[in-house]
Order: structure tokens, then C-alpha cells, then sequence
């Protein structure tokens, strides 16, 4: 607490469904024991704002940090341990991007050719390698359309290029205070699932899945080659009942509001408050409204 701004960190990467939004109504809900001390577990990181928000204002000793994507755990990993190196090739990015579009779009088509020809990465691997790849993954983040992480069936990212005007490749001061911050963090490719072993009675729990669909249509399922669907939102809802009766934990969970009642049937015995929200990511600019969504949690406030 008392850091200034420009000693604050926040997300590097545009992320969908990023939190920061909701940062304010997340930090109204949290627990009124939450402290330094608790260890704290996020499971489905994405771009981390909750994270970078909760670590500023706590300075928590123990984080675990989890993902099935291997390429964002990759990433988090060379920013914690080489944020210099990975600086360097940044900078390299943000001097090739122009103002020429046909310049640009080879730059960006070249550099996703490049990052798909690569396979089986080891995401905890420090290397030159990988450091280019992270560099990639930004650079792709940053010009890509709407800053999705999207994938075909064999696990090639084929987010098409967006053409962006004067794009912050990256933000050298937020690299080098995200990697401060990521100091007592474990970083970990896996399903959410393999975090229960770890959280004990004093283990805060934020959850942020791929959101159910709103309307009922077919989920935004290209994060990995993997989807989302409702049968994994009721083994969600278990492990949240296993944190709760089994482990005496803290969670909080973030969700969208759908028109059917499904969470409100799997989430009964828990506190459910609706809040508004803004949708950044649809193909019909129209739709990028005002939204609710869930935020559940297991405690008091």
C-alpha cells in the first residue's frame, strides 16, 4: 500500500474477458482477513489483473498462478526471470511497426508463422528461445484482432491481423514491475483442478473461467484446443464446493449472468451478486455494452 502509479503493476497483454474492469466491485467483495500471509491462488491467470491488483495492495508471500496455456505461462515465466532480454526484442517489434499497413501485415503474418512452426515448448525453459517466442506472443497480443488469443484444432494461433495505429508494443516500466511482482510466485501450466492439493485454510481463491455464453450461443472455445462447456461449469462448481466444505478455503468466482439458471442451481448454497460490466469483445461493435455478470464467493463481508 502507498506505491504510487508508476510502481503499480497491470496486465501486459490485452486479454479477453480481462478482469480490470471489475477490479473495484472485486476489491469490495474481498475477505476482511485477507493478508500477506494467506496464500493466494489464481487458476485460470489470463492476463492476471486480479492478480496484479491484489498482489499491489497485499504483497502476498506465497501465489500460485496456473494456466492451460502453455504460451501465457511461458510468457509470465521469461518476464519474471529476463525482463531485460525480453525488453530488447520488444523494442525490436515496436521499431519494425510502421506506418506502412502492407509493411505491417507481413511483419505480423511472418512473426504468427513463426510462432506456429514451434511445438512441444517447455513453458519453464529460460532460454534465447523462448524469450524470442515471448516476444512473439506480445507482439502478436498487441497487433492482433481484438487482442484474442485464439487457436485452429492443431493448436496454431490464428488470430488475424488488425491493422492498429501506433500499437504500445509494451511497456517497459509495467515488464520490469510485473516481474517484481511475480518474486514469490509459482507459475504453472496446468488444469485448474490441480490446485486443490495445494490450498489449505489459509488459501484465498479467485477463480475466472471461460465464461458461459449470455444468450445461449456457442462460447468463445478457441482459448486452447479445448472447450468450455457446461459440463465442466458443474466440475467447477464441485472443486468451489470442495474448496469450501473439505478445505474451510476462501473463494471467490467470476462468471457470466446467462439467461438460463445454471449457476444460481450450482452455486446455491454460496452468496451470488449480479454486477454490471462492459463487453470489449464482440464482432458487432453495437453489442459492446453494458453487461452483468456474476461475482460468487463462500464468505462474509
Amino acid at each position: 500500500m502507498g506505491k504510487n502509479n508508476a510502481d503499480l503493476s497491470r496486465p501486459f497483454l490485452k486479454w479477453a474477458g480481462g478482469k480490470t474492469q471489475l477490479l473495484d466491485e472485486i476489491k469490495e467483495r474481498l475477505p476482511d482477513d485477507l493478508n500477506a500471509d494467506c496464500k493466494y491462488f489464481e487458476p485460470f491467470v489470463g492476463g492476471g489483473a486480479v492478480f496484479f491488483c491484489l498482489n499491489d495492495l497485499f504483497k502476498f508471500k506465497y501465489a500460485y498462478l496456473s494456466d492451460i496455456n502453455e504460451d501465457l505461462i511461458l510468457t509470465y515465466n521469461i518476464i519474471k526471470e529476463k525482463p531485460k532480454l525480453l525488453i530488447r526484442k520488444l523494442k525490436k517489434f515496436q521499431k519494425c511497426y510502421g506506418s506502412d499497413e502492407k509493411d505491417n501485415k507481413k511483419l505480423f503474418y511472418d512473426t504468427r508463422d513463426l510462432f506456429n512452426e514451434v511445438n512441444n515448448i517447455n513453458p519453464y525453459e529460460i532460454s534465447d528461445k523462448n524469450i524470442t517466442r515471448a516476444s512473439q506472443m506480445i507482439f502478436l497480443n498487441k497487433t492482433c484482432f481484438n487482442g484474442l488469443y485464439r487457436v485452429n484444432k492443431k493448436g496454431g494461433f490464428n488470430v488475424p491481423f488488425a491493422n492498429p495505429k501506433n500499437p504500445l508494443i509494451y511497456d517497459e516500466k509495467n515488464i520490469k514491475n510485473v516481474s517484481k511482482s511475480l518474486k514469490n510466485v509459482e507459475l504453472v501450466v496446468a488444469d485448474y483442478s490441480k490446485s486443490l492439493s495445494l490450498i489449505d485454510k489459509n488459501s484465498f481463491v479467485y477463480l475466472d473461467p471461460p465464461y458461459k455464453p449470455i444468450d445461449g450461443k456457442k462460447s468463445f472455445s478457441g482459448y486452447t484446443k479445448l472447450g468450455f462447456e457446461d459440463e465442466d461449469q458443474k466440475k467447477l462448481a464441485k472443486f468451489c464446493k470442495d474448496i469450501d466444505g473439505k478445505i474451510n478455503a476462501k473463494f471467490l468466482l467470476s462468471n457470466s449472468k446467462p439467461e438460463d439458471d445454471i449457476f444460481e442451481r450450482l452455486y446455491s448454497k454460496f452468496k451470488r451478486d449480479s454486477v454490471q460490466a462492459k463487453r470489449f469483445i464482440n464482432s458487432n461493435g453495437n453489442k459492446r455494452g453494458p453487461v452483468y455478470e456474476l461475482l460468487i464467493y463462500n464468505y462474509e463481508i
